[in-house]
């Protein structure tokens, strides 16, 4: 009897402490439920309020963006564990750890992160587009009508393409124009080519196509000119501009169209003095010291021989106390007696020696083996040294520093 009252007394102590433990472990995993429970409704919590934050910056946005068109930049939420402070009452609170999470300053509202992404900044669509072709649009005062063209030259069969696109903003002499434009390849001008005429427009487009032959060797010593004119009721021709387009400055290659505008500018209806004339642009840089001269064409010349042998030139020479500083040439144009040459060239002059220096521009025909010929020479300078049209030029060039100026001068 006492060792089965034993054995009872041990069995019952197992049995209660098996019951202690399990009872033990429910009220573990009870109590482990109870705290995901409240961290899962503390998270929910979390989810709503940020969703009534993002509802709030939305809203925001959308009317910072009736306000205005730019797009908002946002930069998303770095991942590298910053901590962020609620900006409140316009302040600007920030930790500076991180240099690419600096929020835009200036006026804020209390509210400046989307879904946890920060404003940084707007993009403007305007900053975005094509640039617009003012070509058609920016005329400048006083202007007579502009042109396009193309050009293309065709190595193997040695022709130049000329393409007549349109002209834009004609200036006519009555209310009505008829316009049409006749193409030259200088130095030829007995012969041209002619575009078809266009009734009753300012504006006409012409899109067509014109063939001149000429060698590779010379292409480069030719120059095109467009005579725009308008025909009236009585079939009389006026020209209305013209356009002088040098082909040496440009690089002409197979299958390399150069589209190119022009404005157009007022023939010298004046006959040409005895000796002829030449057009040239004055600019003096009194900051740099440095005085421009660009010698642009010359007409009416007496060549000395009627032969394409003949090679014309300018030289420009700047003096001082008729002491000769420096001289430059142009390239010689072959036979024409109206050149073109559109060169640039460069002198130092210091403010001070204006009043002592001028510049001498002559025309000199020279043929292959025979000495050089003077056609005909201007100086250009102060009182000191000239008078007329050529001081004009002179003090008009020294009133507008940094401007061009550009005037026909006959030669003597």
């Amino acid at each position: 009897e006492e060792a089965i009252a034993i054995a009872g007394g041990v069995i019952g102590g197992i049995l209660l402490f098996i019951l202690i433990g399990i009872t033990a472990y429910l009220l573990w995993k009870k109590f482990c439920c109870l705290i995901s429970y409240e961290k899962l409704t503390s998270s929910v919590k979390t989810a709503k309020a940020n969703t009534i934050f993002q509802d709030q910056s939305t809203s925001e946005i959308q009317q910072i963006s009736t306000r205005s068109r730019s797009v908002p930049f946002i930069i998303p939420p770095t991942l590298h564990g910053q901590d962020w402070i609620n900006l409140t009452n316009e302040e600007h609170v920030q930790e500076d750890s991180d240099p690419y999470m600096i929020p835009q300053s200036g006026s804020r509202s209390s509210f400046h992160s989307l879904a946890g992404a920060y404003v940084v900044g707007t993009i403007n669509p305007e900053l975005y587009k094509f640039p617009e072709d003012k070509s058609e649009t920016d005329f400048p005062e006083g202007n007579i009508g502009r042109l396009w063209f193309s050009i293309e030259y065709e190595q193997e069969s040695e022709r130049l393409l000329v393409s007549l696109i349109k002209v834009r903003k004609l200036q006519p002499p009555a209310d009505s124009c008829s316009p049409f434009v006749k193409i030259y390849l200088l130095p030829d001008e007995r012969s041209y080519l002619q575009s078809k005429t266009k009734r009753k427009t300012l504006n006409p487009q012409f899109d067509e196509n014109f063939v001149f032959q000429v060698s590779s060797k010379v292409l480069l010593q030719r120059t095109l000119k467009f005579l725009v004119y308008h025909v009236d009721k009585q079939k009389k021709h006026h020209l209305l501009g013209q356009v002088i387009f040098p082909l040496k400055n440009e690089t002409l290659t197979d299958n390399n169209k150069l589209v190119i505008w022009r404005d157009l500018e007022k023939e010298n209806l004046e006959p040409p003095s005895e000796y002829g004339d030449i057009q040239f642009s004055l600019s003096y840089n009194d900051y740099l010291g440095r005085l421009t001269v660009v010698v642009l064409r010359a007409r009416g010349l007496k060549l000395q021989e009627e032969s394409h042998a003949v090679n014309v030139y300018v030289k420009v020479s700047l003096m001082n106390h008729n002491k000769l500083i420096k001289s430059k040439k142009t390239a010689a144009v072959l036979g024409s007696p109206n050149p073109v040459y559109n060169e640039t060239f460069s002198f130092k002059a210091d403010q001070t020696e204006l009043d002592t220096a001028s510049l001498s521009l002559s025309v000199l025909q020279c043929t292959k083996g025979e000495k050089t010929h003077l056609l005909g020479r201007v100086v250009v300078g102060p009182f000191m040294y000239t008078r007329g049209k050529e001081l004009e030029h002179w003090n008009e060039m020294i009133s507008k520093p940094k401007e061009l100026v550009k005037r026909w001068h006959a030669l003597c």
